[in-house]
């Protein structure tokens, strides 16, 4: 529901032309669908810059079949994250235009491209193994319109590889910057460019990492100034960051 139709309802009601039932009818029917198993937003697009992404962990495939048909009918844009691949045969079944993008476990569908945007979000990891997380974030990013420059596998043992790449992360408008092990990348990165860093930490490491809690403790009490930090593993939470970010240096797209 936009601006102008909630107002319209809103003045209705307060003029009694509109009941409370009424009201509360009208916002319920313009702005959810109720699965059953899902209530769906329908206008998170028009609140927030791009539509409900569905959490494919813990659901069925008919269940995100049922989601994405509710968003589709709506012309909204679809991006399923943690997908398994059983998930994504059946999402593509009832989709055949539908993309899985296994290594970041992301499903894509769309009516029409997004809108490009000016400006990069550059996407740095520590090591190969994170790959899956910054893969999340890459696709994340790119669905919302948004130009990806990957940069992948320069990790704080041997400087000189983030270094080498020093000028594409000056050049975007955003980084994002995933590492496992003990986190100390986004610092790194931090130090050398002035731009806003998100941090992601993963779950990857040895037995001290604790699952990526070593590698979030470190990230929070970086000393580089302009880092802020997302949850364990948490790619998609770290793009939609992003895209708001680029979106606020350009807000022509």
């Amino acid at each position: 529901m936009t601006e102008i139709e909630a107002k319209r309802l809103l003045d209705a009601f307060k003029a009694d032309e509109v009941s409370a039932d009424e009201l509360l009818a009208q916002l319920r029917g313009r702005n959810f669908a109720e699965l059953g198993y899902a209530t769906v937003d329908l206008v998170r697009e028009e609140r927030q810059g791009f539509a409900e992404v569905i959490l494919g962990a813990g659901k069925t495939p008919d269940q995100i079949v049922g989601i994405a048909q509710t968003l589709t009918e709506k012309k909204q844009p679809v991006l399923v994250t943690r997908a398994t691949p059983n998930a994504a045969t059946v999402f593509q079944k009832a989709f055949p235009n539908a993309e899985y993008h296994e290594m970041s476990r992301c499903l894509t569908l769309a009516s029409q491209p997004a809108t490009k945007r000016s400006g990069t979000i550059a996407i740095a990891s520590g090591g190969t193994s994170d790959m899956p997380v910054a893969e999340e974030a890459a696709v994340t990013a790119e669905f919302m319109g948004n130009k990806v420059d990957r940069i992948y596998d320069v990790g704080v043992a041997c400087l000189s590889r983030v270094l080498h790449r020093l000028d594409e992360l000056r050049s975007a408008n955003v980084i994002i910057v995933i590492a496992g092990m003990e986190g100390a990348l986004p610092s790194v990165v931090a130090g050398l460019v002035d731009k806003p860093i998100i941090a992601v930490p993963t779950s990857i490491g040895y037995g001290t990492n604790f699952g990526g809690i070593a590698a979030l403790l470190g990230m929070l009490n970086s000393c580089g100034s302009g880092v802020t930090v997302v949850n364990i593993d948490n790619g998609f939470g770290a793009a939609f960051a992003a895209n708001q970010i680029n979106r606020l240096a350009h807000p022509e797209a």
